[in-house]
């Protein structure tokens, strides 16, 4: 393997770490969708993207949500 070769794969090997640790720290973002719905980025692999009046809704039962999440948290599963 040629020395240029190794330097590239050697950056893209760190690039590639930085990227994974990007990720698993990762600020939430927003942005506003071509449709005009707001998506939320950083919390898996895909956006999660809904509506205005989605959001309201959900942001509406937010402490119903907490309380599932509760009462239920010896069935609910955690992404590592």
């Amino acid at each position: 393997m040629s020395e240029d070769m190794k330097a590239e794969l050697e950056r893209l090997r760190a690039e590639n770490e930085n990227l994974k640790k990007t990720k698993r720290g990762g600020a939430l973002s927003m942005k506003v969708s071509e449709k005009g719905a707001l998506s939320v980025y950083g919390m898996g692999r895909f956006p999660v993207t809904l509506y205005k009046e989605q959001w309201l809704k959900l942001l509406n039962i937010a402490d119903e949500i907490q309380k599932f999440i509760s009462d239920n948290d010896h069935l609910l599963k955690t992404k590592d």
